[in-house]
């Protein structure tokens, strides 16, 4: 009689899947504050040991409860953010959270590209050596890999003294901001001359991924061309399309090599 009864719980279960009425898979959980910081707090450590962040740059992650808001560190060295450090901004860049806290100088870069870009949820600023020289020579960055897909769509290049004149090079205001956001357009990455780079994705892990493999991609572009071949094979539109990918598990062995 058990066993009946076990067959037609399983019938009716393979019943309702096929008619729609039971998902096959279980949804994730809609991401909550606490755990939006905490992995804000993991993507820091992570870029900072990968090398990708050294005493300056920043990340940022979109408010899970209000698109109009962000989460980004106090000014200080990611390697060293902790929770406490996280402060609440609104998309104009003013602190909602923690208004004693001194802010980025340059975190205009991240209240700007959510403003014009709803669909972001992650956003990178970096000094990455690695990619200065195709910022400063007017070398376009190609996809060298699979793992530099997004790099396909396109790597514009943001010049300061268009939008500002002569800087400091930092991006200290909500217009120098919005420049960087316009020059990045609909793109996943653009170059800064003579400062580094601004990735943008549709997730926290993704957008740490990005930053990585963008600062690889340069580093594998400029030993191509060191070779002095007269051809180098780039990944095409199609290919780079296809390529794409979240970067979960390098987000995994990342985090991972933190806690050795």
């Amino acid at each position: 009689m058990h066993l009946r009864n076990l067959i037609f719980a399983r019938s009716l279960i393979f019943g309702m899947l096929a008619a729609g009425l039971l998902s096959a898979q279980t949804p994730k959980p809609a991401p909550n504050t606490l755990t939006v910081i905490d992995d804000l707090v993991t993507a820091n450590h992570i870029l900072a040991h990968e090398d990708v962040l050294d005493g300056y740059g920043h990340v940022s992650v979109r408010s899970p409860t209000n698109p109009n808001h962000y989460y980004l560190a106090r000014a200080g060295a990611p390697g060293l953010v902790t929770t406490a450090d996280i402060v609440e901004y609104d998309l104009d860049s003013n602190p909602v959270s923690n208004p004693g806290a001194k802010g980025y100088t340059e975190r205009f870069i991240h209240g700007e590209i959510y403003k014009a870009r709803p669909d972001i949820m992650a956003v990178v600023h970096c000094h990455c050596s690695e990619v200065i020289p195709f910022a400063n020579s007017g070398i376009p960055l190609q996809p060298m890999h699979h793992m530099g897909f997004f790099i396909g769509q396109g790597v514009p290049v943001f010049e300061i003294r268009k939008a500002g004149g002569e800087t400091n090079m930092l991006i200290g205001t909500p217009s120098l901001g919005k420049a960087v956001a316009d020059a990045l357009g609909g793109k996943s990455a653009v170059l800064m001359r003579g400062h580094g780079a601004a990735i943008a994705a549709t997730s926290l892990h993704l957008v740490v991924g990005m930053s990585y493999y963008l600062n690889l991609n340069a580093r594998l572009q400029y030993q191509a061309m060191q070779m002095g071949g007269n051809k180098i094979s780039y990944l095409d539109a199609e290919e780079s399309k296809r390529a794409a990918q979240d970067y979960e598990r390098s987000w995994d062995y990342w985090k991972y090599k933190l806690g050795r």
